[in-house]
C-alpha cells in the first residue's frame, strides 16, 4: 500500500481531489513512464517553510532497486542548495507549492531502463538554505513509485488503524487504471463500483480487529490493497509483576515481559516480527499508573525478533532499555566482517530504530571475572576512539593490538563513547540508546572480550558516557518530541524543553533533578558496570548536570549533590569503579568532589604545548596546574594530560610554530619528537593519574581539524616503522613503567618548578629521592637539580653515576635536554631504537656512489619526499625537500664518517639507506 507522510485533508483547483497532507500527487498513482505533478503543503511536516514568501526549490533523488536504504538516493537532480529552473517550486496559494516532473519520471531523474524505480525522494527549501521543508521529526519525504499496469492503493488512512467505538474511519483508495472496484471488511464485500477510485466511511460498532481490503479487477487481472484496523475495547489496569523492570525483562526460554514508563500516554501497543507489526488486540499492553506492560509468548528460543512502542497511534520508538537496536539510517553501512550476520532492518515495516528481542542468549563466559582495577593515583590511561585508531574499527582486532599496549606500559584503556550514537562514525558524544553497544564497532560479545582480554593482561577498561544530553533518535526524547518546536514537551520526564545552561548546550538536556532520571542514569552506570564489567567511566560535561542557570563554571552546590548521589550508587554496584569528571568548574567544587573519591580531568594541553614548542614569556609555558597539590586537593585526583580528543595535536604545533635559535629549529621532525621525550619526562613522572591521547606516543602529527574536526583522522600505524616516531614511543614506555613500579612516583612530598624555561620535578621519598631536570628553552641553560643530598646519584637513561658533593650545584643542558636523577641505582631502560638501526627495514631506494666524495645520485623519486641525514649518534645534519624526479644531493660539505639517509614520501613511506661519507675516492 501507499504511504504517505500525513492524512489527506483539504482542495486544490485541477479537477482533482486532494487532501491536507505533506506532499500528494496527480495523479494519485506515480508510474515511472508517465509525467507527474507534486504538490507539497508547507504547513505540514515541519512546517519550516510555512507562510515563507521566497523562492523554493526541491532536492530531489529517487530510491531505485540498487538503493541500500532509504538515504541512499539515486540520480539527485541537484547538489544541495544549487537553485535550477527544472527544480524550482510554482507557487499555487499561501503554503501551496507544485512540481512538474516530465516528461516522465524516469526521464526527469535519467533513470537507465535497467532499474527500478521505488520511490521519489524530496526535501524542500528556501532560496538561500535558511529554512527546510520536511517530514515529520526531520525525516525526508518519500512518494511511492508504481510499476505500469493496472495497480490499486489505498489512499486513506495510510497505514494501520487504531480507532474507537462508534469513530468514523474515512477511507478512499484509487486505481491507475478503469476497473471493477471491490471494498471488503473481513471478507465481507462493503460496497463496489467502476472507475478509477472508491470512497467510504466504516463506523464501527463493536471492538476488536478488522482488515479493509479493496480489489481492482479487468478482463485479464485482478489486484489488491489492504489495511488494518483495530476498534479499541476498555483499557486493562493490572500492576506490573514484582521484580520486572522498565525494558525487556527474558521470563523463559519463550517468553519476555515488556515495560515502558510513558506517563501522560493514554495506550500502546506492542508491533514487531512476533505479530506481523499489526496493533492487534493481543498486542495492546496492559496499564500500570505511568507504566505499560505486556508478557509475549511462545516465542521461538534464539531467535531474533524486532519490535517498537506504538504510543497512542502515532508515535514508534524502540525500547529505551533495548541492548541491540536496528537503524534505518546507519545499519546499511557496516560490513559483514564487523558485524557478521547483521539482520536486516525491517524497511517494509518500520521508518525508525526497532529494538531486539532475543530468548535464550548465549551468556558470555568471563576468564577474569575476579580482576582487581589499579590503584587510581597510579593509572596511565591511554583514550581512544575505535574509528580512528584501527582501520577495521572493530574490537576483534583491537584485541591484537594489547601486545602493543602492554609493551607500552599503560594500565587502562579509555574508549570514546561505545553506546549506540546517531551515525556510524562519530565521536559518540550524540548518544541515542544506551544500553546497546555501537554495532559499527562489531558485536556486544567481541567488545566483551576485548574487556575480558584487558584484565587478563591488568589493563582496566573505561567507558565515555554521555549523561548531559542525548540526540533526537532516542526513544526518550521521541516519546515527548514537539514537531512544531522540535523540543522535547513539559510532559518529558527525563529532558529539559531548554537547556538551563546557554552557553554550552548539545541535544536534548537532561533534567538530572527529575526522580525519572536519576533512575534511568542508574541503570546505564549499573548495567555497563554489571553486563560488561568496565572499571568505570569517564562522564561528558559533568558540569552541564544541573538546572542552576549559567555557563557551568561558578561552584554549584546543587549539581554536587546530584553528582555525589551518582557516584554512591555507582560505588554501591562496584566500590571499585572509577569515577571520572569532565568538569571543569570552580576549584573549590573540584576540590570537594575530589575529596569524595571522584577523580577529575586536568586539562593542561596549552602550557604543555608552549613548553614543547619554546615560548615561555609571561609563564605561558608553566604546566603546574596538572599537579593536585598546586590545586590545594587532598588527594591525587588529577586525570592530567597532555592531550585529550579535545585539543590540538602537540606535534602539529611544534611543527607548525615551534620556535628556535640558530641551527636548533623545533619545527625540525626529528627536533620536535625529541621535545616530546622531554615533555613526557616532565609528565608521567608527576604523581597522579595521567591520560595519553592515541598515537601521542608516536608524535602523532595531524591537527585536530585536519579536514574537520570530528572527521575522520588518518590511522597511522606505520609511524612506528620510523626509528625517531619508535624511539619516542620506547622513551614513553621508559617512563610510564618507571612511574607505575617506582613507588617514589606516589609520593606526597614533591616539587614541581615550572614557571621558567628550565624545569625540576623534585621528589623525596623513604624508598628514594628523585630530581628531574629539563631545558625547555631553545639555546643551552645551567640547571639546578637541587640534590636533596650529597653522593652518589643515578641517571635513568644513560646508567651512570653523578657523584654530588655540592646539592646546589648545576648542570648544563642543552636545548631539548634532560636528566633524571635517583638515589637509587634503576635498571637502565633500553632504548634500542636508533638512526643506526636502519637495517631492519627494507631499504626500498638505491644510491650511488657509496662511498661518496660530494654528490650522491639516488634513483629517481617518483613523488615529491622528504630527505634526513643523520649522523651516527642520532643528529639530523641535513633535511631536504626533493620535486618529482630530482635524484642528487650535495653531501660535500660533510666530515668523512658513517651517515643515514632516510627518504620518506608524501604517501608516508618510509625508506633507510646507510653511505659511507669520504674526501676522496684515493682514501
Amino acid at each position: 500500500m501507499r504511504r504517505f507522510s500525513v492524512l489527506l485533508a483539504a482542495l486544490i483547483c485541477t479537477a482533482v481531489t486532494l487532501f491536507s497532507q505533506l506532499v500528494t500527487t496527480t495523479p494519485q498513482i506515480p508510474v515511472a513512464d508517465q509525467p507527474v505533478t507534486i504538490y507539497f503543503d508547507a504547513t505540514e511536516g515541519t512546517g519550516g517553510l510555512k507562510d515563507y514568501t521566497g523562492d523554493v526549490y526541491a532536492h530531489t533523488g529517487v530510491i531505485t532497486d540498487q538503493s541500500t536504504g532509504g538515504s541512499d538516493w539515486k540520480y539527485v537532480k541537484t547538489n544541495w542548495g544549487e537553485n535550477t529552473p527544472e527544480t524550482k517550486m510554482t507557487r499555487v496559494s499561501a503554503n501551496l507549492y507544485s512540481l512538474e516532473i516530465s516528461p516522465n519520471i524516469r526521464d526527469y531523474y535519467g533513470v537507465p531502463q535497467s532499474e527500478t524505480i521505488t520511490h521519489m525522494a524530496f526535501v524542500f527549501r528556501s532560496f538561500d538554505n535558511s529554512r527546510e521543508g520536511k517530514d515529520t521529526g526531520a525525516k525526508d519525504i518519500f512518494v511511492e513509485v508504481f510499476e505500469e499496469g493496472l495497480q490499486v492503493t489505498i489512499i486513506r488512512p495510510e497505514d494501520h488503524v487504531i480507532t474507537h467505538l462508534l469513530s468514523d474511519v474515512d477511507f478512499e483508495a484509487a486505481a491507475s487504471v478503469p476497473a471493477n472496484l471491490q471494498l471488503f471488511l473481513n471478507s465481507a464485500e462493503i460496497t463496489n463500483n467502476t472507475g478509477t477510485s472508491l470512497l467510504h466511511t466504516f463506523n464501527f460498532n463493536t471492538p476488536g480487529d478488522n482488515w479493509i481490503r479493496v480489489t481492482a479487477s479487468t478482463a485479464d487481472m485482478t489486484v489488491a490493497d489492504s489495511v488494518f484496523v483495530h476498534v479499541m475495547y476498555d483499557q486493562v489496569v493490572e500492576p506490573v509483576p514484582d521484580g520486572i523492570m522498565d525494558g525487556i525483562n527474558y521470563i523463559s526460554d519463550q517468553s519476555v515481559q515488556l515495560v515502558l514508563h510513558a506517563p501522560g500516554k493514554e495506550h500502546v501497543f506492542v508491533v514487531g516480527d512476533f505479530n506481523d507489526w499489526t496493533p492487534q488486540t493481543s498486542a495492546r499492553m496492559a496499564k500500570d499508573n505511568e507504566r505499560f506492560w505486556i508478557t509475549l509468548e511462545d516465542l521461538v528460543p534464539g531467535k531474533e525478533y524486532a519490535f517498537q512502542y506504538l504510543v497512542d497511534g502515532e508515535i514508534t520508538i524502540a525500547d529505551p532499555y533495548s541492548e541491540k537496536i536496528l537503524d534505518p539510517w546507519s545499519d546499511q553501512w557496516i560490513s559483514p566482517d564487523t558485524y557478521p550476520d547483521l539482520k536486516p532492518f525491517p524497511a517494509d515495516k518500520a521508518s525508525s530504530p526497532v529494538g531486539i528481542i532475543q530468548t535464550a542468549q548465549t551468556e558470555y563466559v568471563w576468564d577474569h571475572s575476579g580482576f582487581v582495577p589499579p590503584d587510581p593515583g597510579n593509572l596511565v590511561i591511554y583514550e581512544l576512539l575505535l574509528r580512528d585508531f584501527i582501520q577495521t574499527h572493530d574490537w576483534k582486532t583491537l584485541v591484537d593490538s594489547l601486545d602493543y599496549f602492554s609493551r607500552l606500559g599503560i594500565n587502562a584503556i579509555e574508549l570514546m563513547p561505545v553506546n549506540e550514537f546517531d551515525g556510524n562514525e562519530s565521536w559518540g558524544y550524540n548518544p541515542t540508546f544506551y544500553f546497546a553497544a555501537d554495532k559499527y564497532y562489531g558485536p556486544a560479545n567481541d567488545l566483551k572480550a576485548f574487556i575480558d582480554s584487558c584484565h587478563g593482561r591488568g589493563i582496566a577498561v573505561i567507558t565515555d558516557m554521555v549523561l548531559n544530553h542525548s540526540y533526537g533518535p532516542s526513544p526518550l526524547v521521541q516519546l515527548y518530541l514537539d514537531p512544531s518546536t522540535g523540543k522535547t514537551t513539559p510532559e518529558n520526564p527525563w529532558y529539559n524543553v531548554d537547556s538551563p545552561n546557554q552557553v554550552f548546550s548539545w541535544g536534548y538536556d537532561f533534567n538530572h533533578e527529575s526522580q525519572a532520571t536519576k533512575d534511568f542514569v542508574d541503570r546505564v552506570n549499573s548495567f555497563w558496570l554489571e553486563e560488561y564489567h568496565v572499571d568505570g567511566f569517564r562522564f561528558d560535561f559533568t558540569k552541564g548536570l544541573t538546572n542552576t542557570p549559567g555557563d557551568g563554571g561558578a561552584y554549584d552546590a546543587a549539581r554536587i549533590v546530584i553528582l555525589k548521589r551518582m557516584a554512591d550508587e555507582i560505588w554501591s554496584v562496584n566500590p571499585q569503579a572509577y569515577v571520572i569528571l569532565e568538569h571543569f568548574a570552580d576549584n573549590n567544587e573540584e576540590k570537594e568532589l575530589s575529596n569524595y573519591g571522584m577523580m577529575l580531568w586536568g586539562n593542561t594541553n596549552y602550557n604543555y604545548n608552549e613548553a614543547t614548542m619554546g615560548y615561555h614569556d609571561g609563564g605561558k609555558s608553566d604546566f603546574s596546574w596538572i599537579s593536585y597539590k598546586k590545586r590545594g586537593w587532598n588527594d591525587p585526583h588529577v586525570v592530567g594530560y597532555m592531550e585529550s580528543h579535545d585539543e590540538e595535536r602537540l606535534m602539529y604545533k611544534n611543527l607548525t610554530y615551534g620556535n628556535g635559535s640558530g641551527n636548533y629549529n623545533i619545527r625540525n621532525l626529528q627536533t620536535a619528537l625529541e621535545r616530546m621525550e622531554l615533555a613526557g619526562a616532565f609528565y608521567f613522572t608527576i604523581p597522579g593519574p595521567k591520560m595519553i591521547w592515541q598515537f601521542g606516543e608516536l608524535g602523532y602529527d595531524f591537527s585536530i581539524d585536519y579536514d574537520c574536526r570530528v572527521c575522520n583522522k588518518p590511522i597511522r600505524w606505520d609511524y612506528y616503522d620510523e626509528v625517531s616516531r619508535e624511539k619516542l614511543y620506547q622513551v614513553w614506555s621508559s617512563l610510564i613503567h618507571l612511574k607505575r613500579e617506582e613507588p617514589a612516583f606516589e609520593s606526597a612530598d614533591f616539587n614541581l618548578i615550572a614557571s621558567g624555561a628550565t624545569k625540576r620535578i623534585e621528589i623525596n621519598h623513604a624508598d628514594m629521592d628523585v630530581r628531574i631536570i629539563g631545558n625547555f628553552d631553545v639555546v643551552a641553560q645551567p640547571v639546578s637539580p637541587s640534590f636533596s643530598q650529597q653522593g652518589r646519584w643515578y641517571d635513568f637513561f644513560s646508567g651512570d653515576s653523578l657523584e654530588v658533593t655540592d646539592v646546589n650545584g648545576q648542570v648544563s643542558l642543552e636545548p631539548g635536554q634532560f636528566r633524571i636523577y635517583t638515589t637509587r641505582r634503576l635498571n637502565k631502560p633500553e632504548i634500542t631504537a636508533s638512526i643506526g638501526e636502519y637495517d631492519r627495514y627494507k631499504a626500498g631506494f638505491r644510491v650511488y656512489p657509496n662511498p661518496v666524495v660530494d654528490i650522491l645520485y639516488m634513483e629517481s623519486v617518483s613523488e615529491d619526499a622528504v630527505i634526513t641525514l643523520f649522523d651516527m649518534n642520532g643528529r639530523m645534519v641535513l633535511e631536504r625537500d626533493l620535486q618529482s624526479h630530482q635524484s642528487q644531493v650535495d653531501l660535500s660539505f660533510l666530515h668523512d664518517g658513517i651517515y643515514i639517509i632516510q627518504r620518506k614520501s608524501k604517501g608516508y613511506t618510509t625508506s633507510y639507506v646507510k653511505i659511507l661519507k669520504i674526501s676522496s675516492m684515493t682514501k
